[in-house]
C-alpha cells in the first residue's frame, strides 16, 4: 500500500497541476469562443483525434503495448531496448501516414460525427478547424508511446507532467484569439485565419508535449535508432492480443459517435445546449479520476503484469483491492459534491466573456448528473486492468459492448422522452446507468479469473466512505440552500462562497470523520500530509 501510494502521490500532483492548468485553458476557450455554435464546431474538431487515436493506439497501450514491453524487458538480453525502439519506429511511420489520410478526409470525418448539414457554415468551419488540428495525432502517438516506455520503466513523472506544458501553449493561444479578435464566437465572420490560429495553436500544444517526452525518454536512458526489422516486433502477437482491444475502443467509439451525433441535434434546437455542454462537463467529471485513478492504475498495471506472469494471483488480488479503496477513498466525497455542487463549479469557470451564466449553469447541471457515474466509472477502468494483466483483451471487448449497448439504447430512449434543454442531461444520466452497471459485469468476471476479488471488503470499505461523506454532503447542500436564499440567481460570488464553504470545508470534514473513523486509506493521505507539514 505504501509504495502504491507513494507512486500514486508523485504522478497524482503531476496531473493535478495538469488538470488545473486544463481547467484554466478551457475556461479560457470558454471565455474567447463560447459553448454555441463555433464551440462546438471547435470541441467537435478537437475530440476527433483523440478518437482515432483510441481506435489505433490508445487503446493498445493499456492492454497490449505496456505488457508486451514488460515482457521484453523481462527475457531479452538487451532488455528490451531493441524491441522498444522497433515499436517506436513502427508507431512514428504509422501515424504519419494517418494523420496525412485523416486531413484529406475531414469532411467525411466531421459529416461523420455530427447532425450537421453540409452546406451550414458551421460545418465548414469544423471541417477548417479539423484540418489544422488532425496533424496532431503523429505527435500525439509518438508521445504516447514514449510515455508508456517510461511508465515500464517506473519513470511516472514525465508523462505525468507534459500535458501541462501543452495546456499553457494552448492557453497562450486562446488569450491571443481572444485579443485579437472581438466577436470571436460569431461563426458566420470567424476568418480562415482566425480559425489557422486556434487549430494550429491547438496543435503546436501536442508538439510541444510530445517532445518533453522524447527529451524525458532520452534523460532515462533511451537511445532511440530506427529499426525497420519489424520481424523482430512480435506484430503477430501483439495482433493477437491486439485485436479484441481495438474491438473494445471500436464499440466504445460507436457509443461516442451516437453521443456526439445527438448531443448535436440538441445544440441546433437549443443553442448552448449541444456539444459544448456535454465535452465540458464530461471534462470536469473527468479530474477526480484524472488525478487520482489514471495515476493509481498506471502505477498498479506494470505490478500486476508481473505479478500474473510469475502466477503470484495473491499480490494480484491485493494490489487491485488495494487500488480501488485508494480510488474510492477520493472518489466517493468527490462524486457527492459534484451531484450538489455542480453549476457552483462551473459558474466561476465558464460564465465569462462570450458564454453566457445561463450557459455555464447547463454546464453545470450536466456535470451534477455526470456525478453518480464517477465511482463506477472509475472501478469499471481498474477491473478492466485485471483482465489486461493476465493478457486477455476479449473479455473487456464483451464486457464493453454490453456496456456500450445499455449506453446506446438508454441514450436513444432519453433523447426521445426528454425535452432538448435537457436531452445532454439524458445523455449523461445514460452513461452513469450504463457504466454501473458494466461494472457489475465486469466485477464477476474478473473475480472468477482471480479466484476472488475480496469484494465483501471492498463493499464494506466503501459503505464506511459514504458513511464518513454524508456530513460533506448535507454542509454542501445547506450552502446551496443558504446562497439561492440571500443571491438568488447563481453568480460568480456566491458560487466561490459556495464552493469554498461546501467543497473546501466540506472535503476537510470528510478527511476528519474519515479519519476517526480509522478508514486506512484516508488515515495514510492525513498522515503523509501531516509529516510534510511537521517538516
Amino acid at each position: 500500500m505504501s509504495r502504491l501510494l507513494r507512486a500514486s502521490a508523485i504522478m497524482a500532483a503531476g496531473t493535478m497541476v495538469s488538470r488545473v492548468t486544463g481547467f484554466v485553458r478551457t475556461m479560457v476557450l470558454a471565455y474567447a469562443i463560447g459553448t454555441a455554435a463555433l464551440g462546438d464546431a471547435y470541441n467537435v474538431a478537437y475530440a476527433i483525434p483523440y478518437s482515432i487515436l483510441d481506435l489505433l493506439l490508445l487503446g493498445v497501450l493499456s492492454s497490449v503495448v505496456v505488457p508486451m514491453i514488460v515482457k521484453a524487458q523481462q527475457r531479452d538480453a538487451d532488455g528490451g531496448r531493441a524491441y522498444e525502439q522497433r515499436l517506436l519506429t513502427l508507431a512514428t511511420i504509422a501515424l504519419i501516414v494517418v494523420a496525412a489520410l485523416a486531413v484529406l478526409a475531414a469532411p467525411m470525418i466531421i459529416d461523420l460525427y455530427t447532425d450537421w448539414d453540409r452546406g451550414e457554415r458551421q460545418f465548414e468551419v469544423a471541417v477548417r478547424l479539423a484540418q489544422f488540428i488532425l496533424p496532431q495525432l503523429a505527435f500525439f502517438g509518438i508521445g504516447a508511446v514514449a510515455g508508456a516506455i517510461l511508465n515500464t520503466r517506473d519513470r511516472f513523472a514525465a508523462p505525468m507532467w507534459a500535458p501541462v506544458v501543452n495546456n499553457l501553449v494552448v492557453i497562450c493561444v486562446m488569450v491571443a484569439y481572444a485579443i485579437i479578435v472581438s466577436n470571436g464566437s460569431d461563426v458566420d465572420a470567424v476568418t480562415n485565419g482566425e480559425l489557422a490560429l486556434l487549430g494550429l495553436g491547438t496543435t503546436a500544444g501536442i508538439v510541444a508535449q510530445a517532445t518533453v517526452l522524447v527529451i524525458a525518454l532520452k534523460r532515462a536512458g533511451f537511445r532511440f535508432v530506427a529499426r525497420f526489422d519489424l520481424r523482430n516486433a512480435r506484430l503477430g502477437e501483439m495482433a493477437k492480443m491486439g485485436v479484441w482491444t481495438i474491438g473494445y475502443v471500436v464499440v466504445t467509439q460507436l457509443g461516442f459517435l451516437l453521443t456526439t451525433n445527438l448531443a448535436s441535434a440538441a445544440g441546433d434546437v437549443v443553442s448552448g445546449h449541444g456539444v459544448s455542454p456535454y465535452t465540458l462537463a464530461f471534462q470536469l467529471f473527468q479530474l477526480p479520476y484524472g488525478v487520482v485513478g489514471v495515476s493509481v492504475i498506471t502505477a498498479m498495471l506494470p505490478r500486476m503484469s508481473r505479478a500474473v506472469a510469475e502466477g503470484r494471483f495473491d499480490e494480484v488480488r491485493t494490489e487491485f483491492g488495494s487500488s480501488v479503496r485508494l480510488i474510492g477513498a477520493v472518489m466517493v466525497p468527490v462524486s457527492l459534491l459534484l451531484m450538489v455542487l455542480g453549476p457552483a463549479i462551473a459558474v466561476p469557470l465558464y460564465g465569462h466573456g462570450a458564454n453566457t451564466v445561463a450557459n455555464a449553469v447547463y454546464i453545470g447541471n450536466v456535470l451534477q448528473v455526470y456525478g453518480l457515474a464517477l465511482v463506477p466509472f472509475a472501478v469499471f477502468q481498474l477491473l478492466l486492468r485485471v483482465f489486461y494483466s493476465f493478457g486477455d483483451t476479449r473479455t473487456p471487448v464483451f464486457v464493453g459492448a454490453g456496456t456500450t449497448a445499455v449506453n446506446a439504447a438508454l441514450m436513444v430512449l432519453l433523447y426521445n422522452l426528454l425535452p432538448a434543454r435537457y436531452a445532454v442531461m439524458g445523455l449523461a444520466l445514460a452513461y452513469a446507468i450504463a457504466y454501473a452497471l458494466g461494472a457489475l459485469l465486469a466485477w464477476v468476471l474478473a473475480s472468477r479469473r482471480v479466484g476472488g476479488l475480496g469484494g465483501w471488503q471492498v463493499c464494506m470499505s466503501m459503505t464506511r466512505m459514504y458513511l464518513a461523506a454524508l456530513p460533506t454532503a448535507v454542509l454542501a447542500l445547506a450552502t446551496v440552500w443558504s446562497m439561492q436564499e440571500i443571491f438568488g440567481m447563481p453568480g460568480f460570488l456566491d458560487s466561490v462562497i459556495t464552493l469554498a464553504v461546501g467543497g473546501g470545508l466540506g472535503m476537510i470534514l470528510y478527511l476528519w470523520v474519515a479519519h476517526r473513523a480509522r478508514i486506512p486509506e484516508v488515515s495514510s493521505v492525513v498522515g503523509m500530509v501531516a509529516g510534510r507539514v511537521r517538516r
